[in-house]
């Protein structure tokens, strides 16, 4: 199994399949089982997410899987997740499995790491975003509710228990923070040297083929402990279409449909298959 060594010494281990073109995609590559899984499911999610996603790309290209997040939750970079730093992690896994060339595809903060990426390297033969949008995204709001979290971490307080919302969507205002300092400390990090970060003027930065797509119900409430923060994913996607669509992004918006839900393989690979078997 291929290892890739991150910016601090690190190694991340990297799943193999198929043949054709590398496509790179963050992603636990291994099913979650137990307690953990049945959590999941509770909340709509599939805790085999990523080997779903893998099954269902790897008939038409090389897929470089490798659970980037795990990584860092598991490995903490408390003052060094920069957007430099994570660029240059994804670099590495590419180097790993000798693509000079490859695409990428990442969900949520995982996606802003993709246009971070795309905006240092010519290596990109394709990028994808979901879950975030490539022009008007919520940075200052993330950064806000990182700042909240990163507080709660260091002096933690009892929160009711989470419960599924109606219509079974996620209650983020109820979610109890489990993360150490130290992790929370590095999306800090993150957030807060992305601050002021204009991805508008970067757009003449990304040249590969792009594509974004989102959920239209993507907005996500933060309750009180987080300063009452409203982050809209959906939102930017939609209204600023047409602008995507004129800086060169192929735009997909998965209607009525929310974080979790987007996210879900039964909704990604039938827009992933054909754009990436038409421009990648």
């Amino acid at each position: 199994m291929p290892k890739a060594t991150m910016h601090d010494g690190s190694t991340i281990d990297i799943e193999v399949h198929g043949t054709g073109e590398t496509l790179l995609i963050p992603v636990n590559p291994r099913p979650l089982e137990g307690p953990q899984a049945e959590e999941m499911r509770k909340w709509g999610a599939d805790p085999a997410l990523g080997r779903s996603l893998i099954d269902g790309l790897s008939g038409q290209m090389r897929v470089a899987a490798f659970d980037y997040e795990g990584h860092v939750l598991a490995e903490p970079k408390a003052g060094t997740l920069t957007p430099d730093n994570v660029a240059a992690d994804m670099l590495a896994v590419a180097d790993a499995v000798g693509a000079g060339r490859f695409a990428y595809y990442g969900y949520s903060w995982l996606a802003l790491s993709g246009l971070q990426l795309a905006i240092r390297t010519d290596r990109l033969s394709g990028l994808v975003m979901g879950g975030f949008p490539p022009v008007g995204g919520p940075y200052a709001e993330m950064l806000a509710v990182t700042a909240a979290t990163h507080e709660m971490a260091v002096t933690p307080k009892p929160a009711e228990p989470a419960e599924p919302a109606e219509g079974g969507e996620f209650d983020w205002s109820s979610v109890e923070v489990t993360m150490t300092p130290a992790q929370t400390q590095q999306f800090l990090t993150l957030y807060e040297a992305l601050r002021g970060f204009d991805d508008l003027a970067a757009q003449p930065h990304v040249t590969c083929p792009r594509l974004c797509f989102g959920g239209s119900a993507d907005e996500i409430e933060y309750g009180e402990r987080w300063g009452d923060v409203h982050v809209s994913i959906g939102g930017p996607i939609v209204r600023r279409r047409a602008e995507l669509e004129g800086l060169g992004w192929d735009v997909e918006v998965l209607e009525g449909l929310d974080h979790t839900q987007a996210m879900q393989a039964a909704n990604v690979l039938p827009i992933l298959r054909p754009w990436l078997a038409a421009h990648v």
